[in-house]
């Protein structure tokens, strides 16, 4: 069995998808590992510590996938027209595709695997279930870009984050929102409350009420019948009513008045980004403050982020980063990578005698069967399968 690991090709993106930690732990299961040279030199990891981790350095492509059983990649391949090199095609048919796939913002991309004849494995559909929170790629990445997120409100904040008490005066502590309290809201919570800072947040789901309290920040949400039911069985926060909409902004836009710095994380799968702060909410703050999203690449939270640039709104700064995960690439190659050994191990089945390991895939079991995209030239996961038999 063999694992080849490419660099990354996609513009803003620095992670990669093995680290020498994990290349070790897939030898011992049986797999030889090939990474392409220089795959991790942005995420701080050169190919010599992969080599002495037990790793192949292939600076060729083509051999680089040859006869490869398992492709490891952050982002999706790159498709034919997207750019000069066509990444899917060098994946031989029969291989499996394990990556964040992002589907629902590019349809067209489940076709190209099923033709391709690829076992393609969207980790960001894998469930939010107690045997898989290890592989839980979403939570890992959230996790490092709630931290980046109050980082890169600081270092844009012209003001201290903490109260400090001089002899020349006191300086008061900054107020913080933090919109949505997902992984990456709750983390941006506890970071922003570490630098000192007055902590506020809000969030469709009741639940996280307590979550918000527990790292000292206080909850702000219209409470009302639909809030009780505002949470997926995956834990995810739902799509709401126009009303519930209508009078969330009305409070969120009163809270935003009196706010130094937001961050907004809100996320809801398959969907563009609900939009949190308007133009008008924007305009209400004062000049200096601060607005981070963290959505801006799925349509953003905020009217007036950019995606890729830090743009000025009546002196009100707006950060729209890409990748932001990225951003933190050692930290979050490493956990990623992590995810990724913890979803192959089980499907590793040890040979009997002197017969090699192999691959053993149960696609009845719920890991898999929410995972996987394509398979046997195929597209078999229910919500792309559908739109396959309409055309």
């Amino acid at each position: 069995m063999k694992i080849a690991v490419p660099r990354e090709r996609r513009a803003h993106e620095r992670r990669v998808a093995a680290t020498p930690e994990t290349v070790k732990k897939y030898i011992a299961l049986g797999f030889e590992v090939v990474v392409e040279a220089g795959a991790g030199l942005e995420s701080q990891v050169p190919d010599e510590l992969y080599q002495n981790a037990g790793a192949v350095i292939e600076p060729d492509l083509a051999r680089l996938y040859q006869g490869a059983t398992v492709v490891l990649k952050v982002q999706r391949p790159l498709l034919a027209g997207e750019a000069e090199l066509d990444e899917l095609a060098l994946i031989p048919q029969g291989a499996l595709l394990l990556a964040v796939l992002s589907p629902f913002n590019t349809p067209e991309s489940v076709e190209a695997y099923a033709k391709a004849g690829i076992t393609a494995m969207a980790l960001e559909f894998v469930p939010r279930i107690s045997r898989a929170q290890s592989m839980d790629v979403l939570s890992s990445q959230s996790n490092l870009a709630g931290y980046r997120a109050v980082l890169d409100a600081a270092y844009e904040y012209d003001r201290a984050m903490p109260m400090m008490m001089t002899a020349a005066g006191t300086v008061a502590p900054a107020k913080v929102m933090v919109l949505g309290a997902g992984v990456a809201g709750l983390q941006a919570i506890a970071t922003a409350k570490r630098l000192g800072a007055i902590v506020s947040a809000t969030d469709v789901r009741p639940a996280a009420k307590e979550q918000v309290e527990s790292l000292g920040g206080r909850f702000v949400m219209v409470d009302s019948e639909e809030t009780r039911e505002a949470e997926t069985a995956g834990g995810y926060a739902k799509e709401m009513s126009d009303d519930f909409k209508h009078q969330q902004a009305e409070l969120v836009a009163k809270t935003i008045q009196g706010q130094d710095i937001v961050i907004c994380t809100a996320l809801i799968p398959g969907r563009k980004a609900p939009v949190l702060v308007n133009d008008e909410m924007v305009a209400s703050m004062r000049p200096g403050s601060i607005i981070v999203d963290l959505a801006v690449e799925q349509g953003g939270n905020c009217t007036a982020s950019k995606a890729g640039e830090v743009v000025s709104v009546g002196g009100v700064r707006v950060v729209g980063h890409f990748n932001v995960p990225s951003r933190l690439a050692a930290d979050a190659s490493a956990l990623y990578a992590k995810n990724l050994l913890n979803y192959v191990t089980p499907l590793v089945s040890a040979g009997e005698g002197e017969a090699p390991a192999s691959l053993a895939l149960d696609f009845d079991d719920e890991i898999l069967a929410a995972s996987t995209l394509t398979r046997d030239g195929q597209v078999v996961h229910a919500a792309f399968a559908a739109q396959q038999a309409e055309q």
